[in-house]
């Protein structure tokens, strides 16, 4: 029973909670403040997708207002409508721009609507004509037409680049979000610097350099959209009568004709009139009656320019039936030949029996079995006379509803001449086109919305108007207020009670100021404790409210109250306006001079009427702390001194450092080396031994102990020697670093490298003539003992080659010449 109970409150009171919590979310928002930060986003995202376009046209928007019309109807819930199936567009739907009126359907509807379009015009066909040519299917709203190709099959952004684009809150519906960059219309070169819009592309706002029609003004810069412009004087052009001039201010094209009068003689000169020197050449209605050459006939035609030409019954002529030429005089005409005519008569079939004859062939009156229209019979008759049967014909006319019952039919039957009559997608009212098959037209019909009241319309699609809210209407609601005020807050006319009051009170309260919060007279004040649930089953009651003046609340009018410390000067409110701390150090200065007092703000006790207001009072601290003061520079130690006014005495104490080469330690006192310059720092650091380093070419510094870097001119002397290390100098190693000296060989050098050269030659020489020497004696030997073989190995004495004198001595007479020549070498 416990557990039971102990249960039934817990959920009881997670009910009460979230009761509680669901009737202040219901009342703490309202449709107004839903509206407001609708048009917030909307603004903000109009403000971004114009951000690139207003930034290269210096802030200009003025004809971006039909692009803002048709981003505006793409913003408003309900506003696009799909006008095949009556519906709304929605956000994350797939839909089609048309490129004509930039109507928006749903991708669905356009597809079925195209194959339906299709359908119907190319059902009457026959079979011979099908396929042949390609007809197109039209808009639903402003019948432009499209290519069987051009059917949609995949959902583009506005602009075309992105397939599928995301749904982004912060970007208009159904776009990419990116530069559309469409050609403008008429093509000028430049493309469209709005983001991914519905709607047609603005004017091209580019500038561009320009001059007026006639050329005669200074190029200016104008928009491309209005680069064709007019300077408004007079064109001055030679028209095309060649003697006037333009006189018309400044204008685009050809000039209009010559307005002038003049007098002009016709075309073969016997009359004279005034007529429009832009039509100098006109006929009178005298026939020419000039002679011909033949001397029997006279010219025939109306007034006329040039010769009148030969005679037309000159030459050779043709009988009536063309078969017999014949030439005769002009005074003769031609006569018939006898022979038949022959002439293929209307029927196209028989040709006409008669002698040769003048005028026009008579009638077919042949016989013949003709075949009516629908071929279902067939009758002998006269070839002029059709043939038409009584059979009705059976076949459905293009409705696909009604027969045809047209006498002796063709096959290609008329379409359906009565009215549709179906019930359209508006459901208000009927069609009237003629029958026919697949979806009916949407309905042409608009039916008015109006506001609360009435002054605002908006035309919407029949059938629209149970679904779509009202519009939002920009007149001033003239309701009376129901507070205390006089005048009622202005808001803008709307459906249900008006909104709460927001003006300021204003009533005079105790204190003398006036109430500055909003009006409270007609606030809603929950009920409590009405009605106790008899358990977590029963279902929560909407808890009362109900409508009542609240009293006025405290005082919060700022009054300027200075802390206890007479640190600051704080704005407190009307009610609490008394002294307070300010939380903050005291900060006045102790007698030391050198530190404040740390007590939190408090309030001191003036010693005399002329002392200072910020002198320290029995109330504040005393010093305790060390002498802080700042000791020179490059002092590390304190003041051994407490606290006290004045400077510090000298510092007396020795630093121990070690010198610049970092060999030996020294101590020195603090005084002299904080009030040294950089000279006696120098000396005093020094260690006065000379510089332990090493210089780059490898020698040691012959510097005292200094600072920084060694100098690099090194004195110390070094041997230099030549190319073949007989002759040799000292000079000085900074010289040689920086490659000043060099010692080249002389003549005797460059002899004694000839003569061991040559000596080299010579030794080479005589190898090779050992090394052949050897290899003949090797061949020989080599012969003799192949000779010995082929002889059964017979014996044969060895016939020993003498050598000769350079051979057995030479060794001898080279050692005592190489040592000669290597001591001169090393000398």
């Amino acid at each position: 029973e416990l557990s039971s109970q102990r249960k039934f409150e817990e959920i009881k009171k997670a009910n009460q909670a979230a009761a509680k919590k669901l009737v202040e979310d219901q009342f703490s928002s309202s449709s107004e403040d839903d509206d407001d930060d609708a048009e917030v986003k909307q603004g903000k995202i109009l403000a971004k997708t114009f951000t690139i376009y207003t930034s290269q046209t210096d802030g200009d928007a003025s004809d971006l207002e039909r692009t803002r019309q048709y981003m505006n109807e793409a913003f408003q819930s309900g506003a696009m409508t799909c006008l095949i199936c009556i519906a709304s567009v929605k956000r994350n739907q797939a839909v089609w721009s048309c490129c004509g009126c930039f109507c928006i359907f749903h991708l669905v509807c356009i597809q079925k609507w195209a194959r339906d379009s299709l359908f119907l015009v190319s059902s009457p066909l026959t079979d011979d004509d099908f396929g042949k040519k390609d007809y197109p299917w039209p808009c639903p709203k402003c019948r432009f037409e499209y290519k069987r190709s051009e059917t949609p099959s995949r959902y583009y952004c506005y602009c075309g680049k992105v397939e599928n684009p995301t749904v982004d809150p912060w970007l208009v519906p159904h776009s990419c979000g990116q530069i559309c960059e469409r050609e403008f219309k008429p093509p000028c070169g430049h493309k469209c610097l709005l983001l991914c819009h519905p709607g047609p592309c603005p004017p091209c706002p580019k500038m561009v350099t320009t001059t007026c029609h006639c050329k005669k003004a200074k190029a200016v810069p104008r928009r491309c959209s209005a680069k064709d412009w007019s300077c408004r004087l007079p064109c001055g052009r030679t028209l095309l009568c060649g003697q006037h001039t333009c006189e018309n201010p400044c204008h685009a094209g050809d000039c209009q004709p010559c307005p002038r009068v003049s007098k002009q003689r016709c075309v073969c000169g016997r009359q004279t009139t005034e007529r429009l020197c832009a039509s100098p050449q006109w006929q009178c209605d005298q026939v020419c009656g000039k002679r011909l050459p033949c001397g029997n006939h006279t010219c025939e035609q109306v007034c006329h320019s040039g010769p009148c030409g030969d005679c037309p019954r000159s030459g050779k002529r043709s009988c009536p039936c063309g078969k017999s030429k014949f030439t005769l005089p002009c005074t003769e005409d031609v006569p018939t030949c006898g022979d038949s005519c022959d002439k293929v008569l209307e029927c196209g079939i028989h040709r006409c029996s008669q002698r040769c004859h003048r005028g026009p062939c008579e009638i077919c009156r042949q016989e013949v079995e003709k075949q009516c229209r629908c071929g279902k019979h067939t009758k002998r008759m006269p070839c002029h006379k059709p043939y038409l049967c009584e059979t009705k014909c059976t076949k459905t006319r293009d409705c696909q509803k009604h027969q045809c019952r047209r006498k002796c039919c063709s096959g290609n039957c008329p379409p359906c001449d009565q009215v549709c009559g179906r019930t359209l997608g508006c459901r208000n009212h009927k069609c009237p086109s003629g029958c026919h098959r697949g979806s009916c037209n949407p309905c042409p019909e608009t039916v008015d919305v109006k506001c609360n009241c009435g002054k605002t319309v908006i035309k919407v699609p029949c059938g629209r108007e149970r679904t779509i809210k009202p519009p939002k209407c920009k007149q001033l609601c003239s309701r009376p207020p129901t507070c205390h005020h006089s005048t009622q807050e202005k808001h803008y006319c709307h459906f249900g009670r008006c909104p709460p009051c927001r003006q300021s009170c204003q009533k005079t309260l105790a204190c003398g100021h006036l109430c500055p919060v909003p009006c409270h007279d007609e606030a809603l004040v929950k009920q409590p404790g009405l009605h106790q649930s008899a358990g977590p089953w029963e279902q929560p009651s909407e808890p009362a409210f109900i409508q009542t003046a609240l009293p006025c609340p405290p005082c919060e009018v700022p009054i300027p109250v200075e802390c206890l410390g007479q640190h600051e000067v704080s704005p407190l409110p009307c009610h609490s306006a008394n002294p307070y701390s300010c939380k903050r150090f005291c900060g006045r200065l102790l007698d030391c001079q050198n530190h404040s007092c740390t007590r939190e703000c408090h309030r001191v006790t003036k010693l005399s009427s002329g002392a200072d207001g910020k002198k320290v009072g029995p109330e504040c601290s005393q010093c305790e702390e060390e002498c802080t003061k700042p000791r020179p520079s490059g002092c590390p130690h304190r003041c051994v001194l407490p606290c006290h006014p004045g400077d510090c005495p000298s510092c007396l104490q020795m630093l121990k450092t070690k010198c610049h080469c970092k060999l030996s330690v020294l101590y020195i006192e603090c005084l002299k080396l904080t009030s040294a310059d950089l000279k006696e720092k120098e000396l005093l650091v020094s260690c006065r031994n000379q510089c332990p380093k090493e210089l780059p070419c490898g020698h040691r510094c012959k510097e005292i102990c200094h600072s920084g870097s060694c100098p690099l001119n090194c004195s110390q002397k070094v041997k230099l020697r030549c190319l073949c290390k007989r002759l040799k100098k000292e000079i000085q190693c900074s010289k040689i670093q920086e490659g000043q000296v060099s010692l080249e060989c002389d003549a005797l050098c460059k002899e004694m490298k000839r003569k061991a050269s040559e000596i080299k030659e010579a030794e080479a020489k005589a190898a090779i003539e050992e090394e052949k020497r050897r290899q003949q004696a090797e061949l020989e030997a080599f012969e003799n003992r192949l000779k010995g073989r082929r002889k059964n190995k017979r014996r044969k004495d060895e016939v020993e080659v003498e050598q000769s004198a350079w051979q057995k001595y030479k060794n001898l007479l080279m050692l005592p010449v190489l040592g000669v020549a290597v001591v001169m070498v090393a000398w």
